[in-house]
């Protein structure tokens, strides 16, 4: 049974900093492109992060891009997301997102608020 599991949010201040978790199992890690997606309520759920198999190569929606990192360690079956000069228009459930071919696999989410 494959699993992701998102950890790492939590409440932030304007201009802070968070780091995001998703450790997979069930499933061969090293081989899925990963993403990460956020949701606001009464929002569509909104591409943030990419990252490819191997970790070569990343991408980032126009709105994060500079101030969010995504990196993957394939040894842990984990992928990060950090989250740097945090804005309160970042608020949203975060979930990681596996995909390999036609298979395609989400976390249950993560809550990060910004707000002072």
């Amino acid at each position: 049974q494959v699993q992701l599991v998102e950890s790492g949010g939590g409440l932030a201040q304007p201009g802070g900093s968070l780091r995001l978790s998703c450790t997979a199992s069930g499933l061969t890690f090293s081989t899925y492109t990963m993403r990460w997606y956020r949701q606001d309520p009464g929002k569509e759920r909104e591409w943030v992060a990419s990252i490819t198999s191997d970790g070569g190569t990343t991408s980032y929606a126009a709105a994060v891009k500079g101030r969010f990192t995504i990196s993957r360690d394939n040894a842990k079956n984990t992928v990060y997301l950090q989250m740097n000069s945090l804005k309160p228009e970042d608020t949203a459930v975060y979930s990681c997102n596996a995909i390999f071919g036609y298979l395609n696999y989400w976390g249950q989410g993560t809550q990060v608020t910004v707000s002072s």
